[in-house]
């Protein structure tokens, strides 16, 4: 089915949408719905809202290309997962030995958004988990490609990625990997993520905190009900 290309109004609002589309997919239980930090935690908030999903992020990094920083050359992720572009060229090269050096910078903010993000949980638990891999767009494909080497890594039954907007490359990239992808437009240009949304505002640590402790809180309150709901009427077993 063809959809209209559309400008969203924010990443809320593409989360609300995107998780309309993936409530008509066949996706096994139990589902973890990851965002991509920072942007795509909103947009994933939504999703797992919508799902009664539990909520996390899996922790990633673009590597940027030196003095072009939006021209994506690899990513790292948990899980000591390392994506790299073919232009890096061999090991010990003088591009290989920058493309390193540029890593290790991105292993350290993925160490410390561990620790603002997870801070006391324990470590994910992927195995025999549907998990969903959430971003906000793609435009290369080399960071979801990384989310879903390290998602695969640690153990998820299935991996389903989920984008509100991609360019053609990065859908097909991400499909050959990922076990399913629901990407809502795939527009024939793709310069900027930020083009896609009327308001495409930063993303501060702060909000993503804010979001994936409401998730939480929410996930908690949802469990404590059924508990109560389960001493309060218990099943009455029949003798047959």
């Amino acid at each position: 089915m063809a959809f209209k290309l559309r400008v969203f109004k924010d990443r809320s609002t593409a989360g609300v949408t995107l998780a309309r589309r993936l409530k008509k997919q066949s996706i096994q239980p139990p589902l973890l719905v990851l965002g991509l930090p920072r942007g795509g935690v909103p947009v994933a908030y939504e999703v797992a809202r919508v799902l009664d999903a539990p909520l996390d992020v899996m922790l990633v990094r673009k590597i940027g290309m030196p003095r072009q920083p939006e021209l994506a050359i690899g990513a790292v992720a948990s899980g000591n997962i390392t994506v790299h572009s073919p232009q890096i060229g061999p090991e010990g090269s003088e591009m290989s030995q920058l493309f390193e050096r540029l890593a290790q910078n991105q292993r350290r903010e993925i160490e410390r958004r561990e620790l603002v993000y997870r801070s006391g949980l324990p470590p994910l638990d992927l195995h025999g988990r549907s998990v969903i891999l959430v971003d906000d767009g793609i435009a290369t494909g080399s960071t979801m490609l990384a989310a879903i080497r390290a998602t695969r890594k640690a153990g998820a039954l299935a991996i389903i990625v989920a984008a509100p907007v991609a360019s053609p490359e990065a859908e097909e990239v991400v499909r050959s990997e990922a076990d399913d992808a629901v990407i809502l437009q795939t527009p024939p240009t793709l310069l900027s993520i930020g083009e896609w949304y009327q308001d495409f505002n930063q993303i501060e640590d702060s909000e993503v905190c804010r979001l994936l402790e409401l998730s939480r809180q929410a996930s908690a309150d949802a469990s404590r009900i059924s508990s109560t709901t389960a001493q309060t009427h218990p099943r009455v077993h029949e003798n047959r």
